[in-house]
């Protein structure tokens, strides 16, 4: 094995790739399979590049040729120097342009596209690069290097700037890791055919994974994510706790503490396990369309089977053929705190299983959340697409267990409610939190595969923050206004009632068309019926939405999502806060998805970004920053 000759940290320089000029580069890391050392250069950009494609500083003291420079801006329009490192290789093409058509070397790297297409762009790592005609062969500093592009001159005198789309050009001198939003290009049927790109085409770039050790930890980091861990289990106790309460009011906080009987039983574990496995059936059962996820790293697409609301619609089969068969419901409510430690110890082995498995995946397969540190990675999730076989767990999770079980918590608080309070119906405010919490979950289920491009599935991980979310967080914490109303009965008037339908109503119009508006418009961005929107490119080859309702605020469906979780705490009443702890909490969850998800568009977009920034400034309310 050859030994390694530059050590990380140390600055050296590097040559950029399809040039003959040397840059400072630091040394970040170095591969001992590939034998490629990770370099990031002055301006951020990060490579791979071979041993023999990097050189030590002290070997360029001597030399005072303009091809070492080592800042890009030194090589800009001086006609001599720009003139002496291209001449060597230029002189032996065959199709060499005339001299008024030339581009520089530095001129296709220090290129923004200004003055080509009527637009900003962002482009980064990709210099532009003469695609030369026929068979040629180039030498950079005495080293030969072979290209077999064979291109047709076009007809025209013209001369055009193209993009090589064939990678076998630098593959074999450098590993660029292609954007993750790229959509791979089709296969040339003849070698002999190449045609100018589109100018979407000119939009793609290439993008360098980051090392991981270097990005900036959200939640705050690992104290902040250690925190959560172990935290958010004792807090959701507390609340269940409070709800039990004759008077659960902040003056009684915190509330006494059970026996050790009465919030831990084997069978009860039993349940909860009975419980995931008959959802896992149900999500492997051959029913449903299969639809492909977003790009991967490597341009692979996963496939997922979309059969949530199949599986929701058996589920309440099976819970009406147990009441019709005698049995009891309420069996959930009296040990619900039970479900909750069982669920909870569930998703803490889940979540040491997910983070022991991804310790042998390859670096590929990571979510671009890891940081590499065992305590943030273990909260994020390391692995992106932790799959057996074909079972998704993280797709898995996300809709089923948690989900559905939402829903059937409900419906048990509503049979406890008759029972507890001896009311041969339900309350009016029993069944309007119902109601508007079975629609927000039907419509989850039914538009399943917008689930496929959200920041859960795209960007992080599988850890213990989905695990606990998903299944611990959402079931028994998003059901505290039904659990409220079995102890705390409310006489709910019609006027309230009217006022919380209509907002519910309200916030599910701007929740819903703001989601179809954008998922009909990631599907198929030309479709007729999306004409009349206005849209921003960017240097991803995507374009983002400045009118309809995405014109409105940034995030019009966070926006509808506040209304509507309003709705549903209004029939609690005024009485105590804590049936409006999931406004609180929700509301507390919106700003921060909405700060990562202006972090994350920031960094994917650039430029293009700031401009969407300032054709829409209102972030979740409108005219409120």
């Amino acid at each position: 094995m050859p030994s390694r000759k530059f050590a990380d940290g140390e600055v050296v320089r590097g040559r950029w790739p399809g040039s003959s000029l040397y840059y400072e580069v630091e040394v970040l890391s170095y591969d001992q399979k590939s034998h490629l050392y990770t370099v990031k250069y002055k301006d951020g950009t990060e490579l791979e590049l071979k041993e023999n494609d990097i050189k030590p500083l002290t070997s360029f003291k001597q030399r005072k040729s303009g091809s070492t420079s080592s800042s890009p801006s030194r090589r800009r329009g001086g006609r001599g120097r720009s003139r002496g490192s291209w001449s060597r290789s230029r002189s032996r093409s065959p199709g060499r342009p005339p001299k008024g058509s030339r581009r520089s070397a530095s001129a296709s790297y220090q290129a923004d596209f200004k003055g080509t297409m009527g637009q900003i762009l962002e482009v980064k790592l990709t210099p532009l690069v003469l695609k030369p005609f026929g068979n040629s062969v180039t030498i950079y500093n005495g080293e030969r290097e072979h290209r077999e592009c064979n291109d047709i001159l076009h007809k025209n005198s013209q001369e055009r700037l193209i993009l090589s789309q064939e990678s076998s050009c630098t593959s074999s001198q450098y590993n660029l890791r292609l954007r993750r939003e790229e959509v791979q290009a089709k296969e040339t049927s003849s070698k002999e055919e190449k045609l100018v790109p589109k100018e979407p085409d000119l939009l793609k770039t290439f993008k360098v994974t980051p090392s991981p050790q270097r990005k900036d930890l959200e939640f705050g980091g690992v104290p902040g994510a250690l925190l959560i861990m172990l935290g958010l289990p004792v807090f959701l106790f507390l609340l269940l706790l409070m709800c039990e309460q004759q008077d659960p009011s902040l003056l009684s906080f915190p509330p006494p503490l059970p026996a050790w009987a009465d919030v831990w039983e084997t069978r009860v574990c039993g349940v909860y396990l009975l419980w995931f496995l008959v959802q896992a059936l149900f999500y492997l059962l051959p029913v449903g369309k299969v639809v492909e996820g977003t790009p991967l790293v490597d341009g692979r697409r996963l496939e997922y089977r979309l059969n949530g609301f199949y599986a929701f619609a058996l589920t309440l089969a099976g819970v009406g053929a147990a009441v019709f068969w005698g049995v009891e419901l309420s069996w959930v409510y009296s040990h619900f705190l039970q479900l909750a430690l069982a669920a909870t110890v569930f998703s803490v082995v889940l979540s040491v299983y997910l983070y022991a498995r991804s310790l042998k995946v390859p670096r590929s397969e990571l979510a671009p959340a890891s940081s590499g540190n065992a305590v943030y990675d273990f909260f994020i999730g390391r692995e992106l697409n932790p799959r057996i076989g074909t079972f998704d767990l993280k797709y898995f999770c996300e809709l089923r267990p948690g989900l559905i079980g939402w829903v059937i918590v409900n419906l048990v608080m509503l049979l406890a409610e008759m029972e507890v309070q001896n009311r041969p119906t339900p309350s009016l405010a029993m069944i309007l939190v119902n109601s508007f919490q079975l629609l927000y979950v039907v419509d989850a289920l039914w538009n399943e595969e917008a689930l496929l491009t959200t920041m859960d599935i795209t960007h992080d991980g599988f850890g213990f923050m989905l695990a606990f979310g998903d299944l611990v967080w959402v079931p028994f914490t998003y059901s505290l206004q039904a659990f409220y109303l079995v102890r705390h009965p409310q006489d709910l008037s019609w006027p309230v009632a009217a006022l919380s339908t209509a907002l519910k109503l309200c916030g599910y119009v701007i929740f819903r068309c703001a989601n179809s508006q954008k998922n009909a418009f990631r599907k198929n961005p030309t479709d007729p019926k999306l004409a009349h929107l206005k849209t921003i490119q960017t240097s991803t080859g995507k374009s983002l939405l400045v009118s309809g309702w995405w014109g409105l605020v940034r995030h019009p469906n966070y926006l509808g999502d506040l209304v509507m979780a309003l709705a549903w705490s209004l029939p609690c009443g005024f009485g105590h806060l804590l049936p409006y702890f999931y406004v609180i909490y929700f509301t507390a969850l919106l700003v921060h998805r909405e700060a990562r998800d202006e972090q994350h568009c920031r960094r994917k977009y650039g430029l293009a970004w700031e401009q969407y920034c300032r054709r829409v400034p209102y972030r979740l309310l409108p005219y409120v920053y």
